[in-house]
């Protein structure tokens, strides 16, 4: 059992931020191979596809047929966008990239814009992490003063100029178009799509959105060739993922993997769950994506492909680990209550219908759920899912239809008890996940 680190190689210094730490690591010579090798921009983006790459913040769109999307032949400004807005629970990874190795994410940046054409591009960083939007201007600084942004890049007539723009904690603004609302100053709301950001982005014009780790891990890409970084993973799933692994294990944190990593070596290298108590759940992907019990997660490996096959996604990559002690009752009431909190309103069934979600599971919680509750819960949440301009509303329906569809039992024990399921003790003896109310 063993990482597979590639972003996360050799930051084991006391300032691997720094520009000086990044070249000797060998930063920034994919670019300069570009540079000096004269690849021309298709082979780049045929390069990204032949690497398997898929985006990182969720979604896992192959990152070169994206890019592909661009138009190269617009005559007027295009953008690049990087997604650094992580908000959604149990998803820490790509503020550590920023905090330990943002010129990754510069470099990366700087090789899309080179592959697409764009002259200007915007990090959108998550407004609660201010001080990894600091270090990521102290980044940009150093970059543009030794020739890796701005204009005529190592003596080119290429040119690209990149910002950090600071978000202010809403979760809504990491839905990509909510995200290019916000860079433009206007209220952080999802577009109706079409038109697509590749045809219609910042300011009306086409605009390529990436999420921080897909970035960071193109400098690779073009060093070592798309096939290597295929081969590091498994077939349409290339390459080596982080994951945020939170809840009741050991050793809680980023770990760098291939992807197909099997899901009991990852929690090996997290510690195993803690205290020696049993894995009870779960959830894959971030708080959005729906929980799976332990034999079936047992089963799994880390790759797109296998977590969609036994019923959840692989997100954003934030595993949270729930134990024995864990009553899902109360885990699903605080999981509502925050997609409650985090709607923008702009949908009805959404607005209306996320409220609706964390009062019914919060009586439940709370000793006042009724028989039809569980049936409610259901018809509700197929009322949402698919019904939004954004994938929020079904971000908030899976996690109750999968609560409900793999712990029915501890839902209908609270209704008919007015109590949980789990003692007492035991959860007192377990450490919690979730803060809020006790059983």
């Amino acid at each position: 059992m063993s990482t597979h680190e590639l972003i996360f190689a050799g930051l084991d210094g006391d300032r691997t931020w720094r520009l000086e730490d990044y070249v000797a690591r060998g930063g920034y010579s994919a670019l300069k191979k570009i540079i000096n090798e004269k690849i021309s921009p298709e082979d780049v983006i045929a390069e990204v596809k032949k690497s398997g790459l898929r985006g990182r913040g969720g979604a896992g769109f192959p990152t070169g047929l994206k890019w592909s999307f661009m138009p190269r032949a617009f005559p007027g400004a295009k953008y690049l966008a990087c997604n650094s807005d992580e908000g959604e629970p149990g998803t820490f990874k790509d503020r550590d990239i920023l905090r330990y190795n943002p010129h990754s994410v510069i470099e990366g940046m700087t090789i899309a814009a080179y592959a697409m054409g764009c002259e200007r591009g915007y990090n959108y960083i998550h407004g609660e992490i201010f001080d990894v939007y600091q270090r990521f201007e102290e980044a940009l600084a150093e970059a543009r003063a030794a020739g890796f942004l701005g204009q005529n890049i190592l003596g080119t007539d290429f040119g690209f100029e990149l910002f950090a723009h600071h978000g202010y904690g809403a979760y809504i603004c990491g839905e990509e178009t909510a995200l290019l609302e916000s860079i433009e100053g206007k209220k952080g709301q999802p577009r109706f799509k079409p038109p697509f950001p590749a045809s219609y982005g910042i300011y009306g014009k086409p605009t390529t959105i990436n999420n921080t780790e897909t970035f960071a891990s193109v400098p690779f890409i073009i060093n070592d060739g798309g096939e290597h970084f295929l081969n590091l993973g498994k077939p349409n799933n290339g390459g080596t993922k982080i994951f945020s692994v939170s809840g009741h294990v050991g050793r809680p944190g980023n770990y760098e993997v291939r992807l197909g990593t099997p899901f009991s070596e990852l929690l090996a290298l997290a510690g195993g769950v803690r205290g020696g108590r049993r894995l009870k759940a779960v959830i894959p992907g971030g708080s959005s994506a729906p929980v799976l019990p332990a034999d079936i997660m047992m089963d799994c490996t880390m790759d797109y492909d296998s977590i969609s096959k036994a019923g959840s996604m692989l997100g954003s990559g934030a595993v949270i680990v729930m134990d024995e002690s864990t009553c899902m009752v109360k885990a699903l009431e605080r999981l509502s209550y925050f997609y409650f909190e985090e709607s923008c309103g702009q949908c009805t069934p959404c607005r209306e219908g996320t409220g609706w979600l964390y009062r019914v599971v919060h009586r439940i919680e709370h000793g006042k759920g009724r028989p039809e509750d569980l049936d409610l819960l259901n018809s509700v949440t197929a009322n949402i899912m698919g019904r939004t301009i954004c994938a929020l509303g079904d971000a908030a329906s899976m996690p109750v239809q999968s609560f409900v569809k793999h712990f029915g039992s501890e839902f209908e024990y609270h209704i008919e008890h007015k109590q949980c399921l789990v003692p007492a003790d035991v959860q007192n003896e377990g450490s919690k996940i979730y803060v809020g109310p006790t059983c």
